[in-house]
C-alpha cells in the first residue's frame, strides 16, 4: 500500500519545521511548500521572506523532504489585504490572521496541494481535528498557552477533513528540544510575531502609505476637546500608547495619582474620537455585542446556550450565552463585562476544548 501523501505548509520558522518532521516520522510521504505571500518592498530591512525561504529550504535538506515555493501574492493582496484596507478605512480593527487562513492557507494552498496529488495538508498551528461520526471538530491545542483555534475559526468541514496539526498534542518546550535535538538550522529563531506583511515596521508608517486620513477632534465623555486625532483608522479601542495626550492635564486620583488615557469610542459619522482615563472607565466595558459574516465549523449556528467565547486572541475564555440570528448573525451577552470589545475583531465560540466558529465583531453595548 502507498504511503498517503501530505504538503505541509513550512513557513522557515521552527513550528512548522518540526511538524514536517513528525508526519515523515508517521510513515506520511512529506512535501513542503513555502507560500510567498508579499511582495510588495519585500526588499526591505522589515520582510524576512529570503532568509525564510532559506531556513525552510535548508531545513526541508536535513529531514530530507522535497520542497517547493509557491507564490500567493496575487490571491493575498485580493482576497486579505484588500479587506484589511477596506476595515481600517472604515475605522475597524481586522485581524488578516484569521482572513489568510480561510482565504490562503487552508484554501489557495489547499487547492494547490490537491494539485499536486496530496491526500492531506498539514501547518504548524497548535490545535487538533477530531472526526466525530461524519463531524469534524476543531479543538484547542493541549498547550493552551499556544493554542491557536481562535485563528482557525473560519474553517469549514470540506478542510478540516483534510487537514492534520501535528503540533497540537505537544507543547512548545517539547517542539523547541526536538528542533535541537535534531539540528535543526532554524532551532533558535524567534518566532514571528505581528501581520506578516508589515513585519517588525512601524505599524502607523505603513498604514499611511495606503489610507486616506482625515485628522479630527479628541474629546472626553462629556465632550470637551482635548487634542487633535491623526484620522481615525490609526487607532483601535482599548489603546493606551501612542494617542498623543501625554502632557494633557490628567484627572487626578485622591492620592495625587492619574490614571492613564485609552481610546474608548470612534465617532465615524463625525469624525471624532473619544478618550477615557482608567483603565476600568465604562465606556471601555461591553456586557453583549453583536457579530456578523458568522462562519460555523459544524455548518450550521450553535443552538442558543452558555457557552464560552474569546473576543480577542491572548485572552482566557470568557462565559456567555449565545444568540443565533439567522446563518450570518448573532449576539453574546456576557456574565462579567469585557473590556474593549473592538469591532473587526473576531467573536470566538467555543463549548469546552471544541471551537465551534465564530463572526467578526460589528458593535458592542457598553455597560455604562
Amino acid at each position: 500500500m502507498s504511503k498517503k501523501k501530505v504538503v505541509i505548509g513550512m513557513s522557515g520558522g521552527v513550528d512548522s519545521s518540526v511538524a514536517a518532521w513528525m508526519l515523515k516520522e508517521q510513515g506520511y510521504e512529506v512535501v513542503g511548500l513555502f507560500m510567498k505571500n508579499w511582495e510588495d518592498d519585500d526588499d526591505s530591512e522589515y520582510c524576512s521572506t529570503r532568509q525564510d525561504w532559506i531556513d525552510a529550504a535548508s531545513v526541508a535538506d536535513v529531514i530530507g523532504v522535497d520542497i517547493e515555493a509557491v507564490n500567493f501574492a496575487a490571491e493575498y493582496k485580493d482576497r486579505v489585504f484588500a479587506d484589511f484596507l477596506r476595515e481600517y478605512q472604515a475605522g475597524r480593527t481586522p485581524n488578516p490572521d484569521v482572513l489568510c487562513n480561510a482565504e490562503i492557507k487552508f484554501k489557495a494552498f489547499l487547492d494547490h496541494a490537491m494539485h499536486l496529488g496530496a491526500d492531506l495538508i498539514a501547518t504548524g498551528h497548535y490545535a487538533r481535528v477530531r472526526q466525530n461520526g461524519t463531524q469534524f471538530e476543531l479543538l484547542k491545542a493541549l498547550d493552551h498557552t499556544k493554542d491557536q483555534s481562535y485563528f482557525l475559526h473560519r474553517l469549514n468541514q470540506a478542510q478540516l477533513s483534510k487537514t492534520l496539526f501535528p503540533l497540537g498534542e505537544i507543547p512548545k518546550t517539547e517542539v523547541r528540544k526536538i528542533a535541537e535535538k535534531l539540528g535543526l538550522p532554524n532551532a533558535a529563531k524567534k518566532d514571528s510575531t505581528g501581520i506578516c506583511f508589515i513585519g517588525e515596521r512601524p505599524f502607523r508608517e505603513f498604514l499611511n502609505r495606503y489610507l486616506s486620513y482625515k485628522p479630527g477632534p479628541m474629546k472626553t465623555p462629556d465632550g470637551k476637546v482635548v487634542g487633535e486625532h491623526v484620522g481615525l483608522s490609526f487607532y483601535t479601542l482599548g489603546q493606551r500608547k501612542g494617542i498623543g495626550v501625554g502632557g494633557m492635564k490628567a484627572y487626578k486620583n485622591e492620592d495625587g495619582s492619574s490614571d492613564a488615557w485609552y481610546v474608548a469610542r470612534k465617532d465615524i459619522a463625525n469624525n471624532t474620537l473619544y478618550i477615557v482615563q482608567g483603565h476600568d472607565h465604562p465606556w471601555l466595558l461591553s456586557s453583549t455585542l453583536r457579530a456578523d459574516q458568522a462562519s460555523w465549523i459544524a455548518g450550521t449556528p450553535p443552538a442558543p446556550r452558555a457557552l464560552s467565547a474569546k473576543t480577542r486572541y491572548r485572552q482566557a475564555d470568557v462565559a456567555c450565552t449565545v444568540t443565533p440570528d439567522g446563518e450570518a448573525n448573532f449576539s453574546l451577552q456576557f456574565e462579567q463585562a469585557q473590556w474593549a470589545v473592538t469591532p473587526g475583531q473576531s467573536a470566538v465560540l467555543y463549548d469546552g476544548d471544541v471551537c465551534l466558529g465564530g463572526g467578526i465583531i460589528a458593535g458592542s453595548d457598553f455597560s455604562a
